[in-house]
């Protein structure tokens, strides 16, 4: 056993750091002191925009040389200790748990579906030469997509497509609240219009999740006119969606701003299942934005909340009983999460709970699990020890 490997913590296989430096080079220089510095698969980083994302990507990937670094922005951080903002969340996977490839998808904004296709075919060729043979059930994959581009829906489609049975799950890269700009890295850069496919295979258990707490109601709304490309509802129920939205899920105020979409998201049904379709935000024509696609004649349900601490402790208990015990989760977690919790007073308890249970990831724009991109969801892998 390599010297480095006592480093990895809970037998995981995966060590972890956070920083919350005041510049680009103290926070480096903070996550290497934390961190194995050799016998590494890879490195991931989740990076607040408070930090220039071309100079810390650089940075940070000049210390590691030869050990690939991949990672996104962030609306938010999901640190070893809890919820955070403002910092930079690493994690390293040791390369006796892990083999790891990893593939760039630029040009987005021009994505075709082929081309994802190609994409997950060659990464999982590429992840047989290495000479780790694929094994469907001791395989993952990891999407890392811009949140900016309005694409998520038909990449990973196309991706879940090429890569037979390897389940995938993922997460937008965030911008803050700022809703501007966000990055993804690969190879010492970063890069908008963009996405990141990282496959592994690993030694240890693992189980892919998802998580929400939002039950459907019976209030439904009709899109009825929408600009597709750009995830705008201009009409819901053939009257002005804003206005029509506050109506069916009872805000009396018409003050609407992302607390409101975060405590009253919408739900579309696909395949028997219910999955959230989060608000952006209201623009001035009173239109609504979305953080997923949305479609003329799509119905969306009003939902009803239940405890998001609940059901996440529920989700984290399944995957004990799946797995064993969990070493590590690693999450991704929609932002508006995040504010309903701070909303309704759940912000302490549900830190906690991801602290006492070693989440550590980023709060997103929007979640992938399997083919589909969701909103208002936290998914992950959840992995478990090394045997004894």
């Amino acid at each position: 056993m390599r010297q480095t490997d006592l480093r990895f913590e809970s037998t995981s296989g995966v060590a972890t750091a956070k920083s919350k430096a005041d510049t680009v080079t103290d926070a480096v220089a903070d996550l290497a002191a934390q961190l194995p510095s050799d016998g590494l698969a890879m490195v991931l980083i989740f990076l607040s925009p408070h930090y220039d994302p071309h100079h810390f990507i650089a940075e940070i990937a000049m210390h590691f040389g030869d050990t690939p670094v991949y990672g996104c922005t962030t609306a938010g951080e999901l640190a070893p200790d809890g919820w955070e903002e403002n910092s930079v969340v690493a994690l390293a996977f040791s390369a006796d748990d892990f083999a790891a490839v990893a593939r760039p998808i630029f040009g987005l904004s021009g994505f075709r579906v082929e081309e994802g296709r190609s994409a997950g075919r060659e990464l999982r060729q590429k992840l047989l030469r290495s000479g780790s043979d694929i094994d469907d059930e001791r395989s993952f994959g990891l999407v890392l997509i811009d949140g900016m581009c309005k694409r998520e829906e038909a990449i990973m489609s196309a991706l879940y497509a090429s890569l037979d049975n390897i389940p995938l799950v993922g997460g937008s890269a965030g911008d803050g609240l700022r809703f501007e700009q966000t990055f993804v890295f690969f190879e010492g850069r970063a890069y908008t219009d963009s996405a990141v496919l990282i496959l592994l295979k690993t030694s240890l258990p693992f189980r892919l999740f998802k998580c929400d707490n939002f039950e459907p109601t019976s209030t439904k709304m009709v899109v009825t006119e929408a600009d597709l490309e750009q995830r705008v509802v201009k009409e819901l129920n053939a009257e002005p969606a804003g206005q029509e939205y506050s109506r069916a899920v009872g805000i009396v105020d018409d003050k609407l701003d992302p607390f409101s979409f975060a405590s009253h998201p919408v739900l579309v049904r696909v395949g028997g299942s219910y999955y959230a379709r989060s608000i952006q935000r209201v623009d001035p024509d009173g239109s609504l934005r979305f953080f997923c696609a949305i479609d003329e004649g799509m119905v969306l349900t009003a939902a009803r909340s239940r405890n998001p601490v609940d059901a996440t402790r529920d989700v984290f208990s399944e995957m004990r009983d799946e797995i064993g015990e969990v070493s590590i989760y690693i999450g991704f977690e929609c932002i508006l999460r995040r504010l309903d919790a701070e909303q309704h007073q759940f912000a302490r308890e549900m830190s906690e709970l991801y602290r006492d249970n070693r989440v550590v990831g980023f709060h997103t724009y929007g979640e992938q699990y399997g083919s589909m991109h969701v909103n208002q969801t936290l998914t992950g892998v959840a992995i478990g020890r090394r045997p004894a």
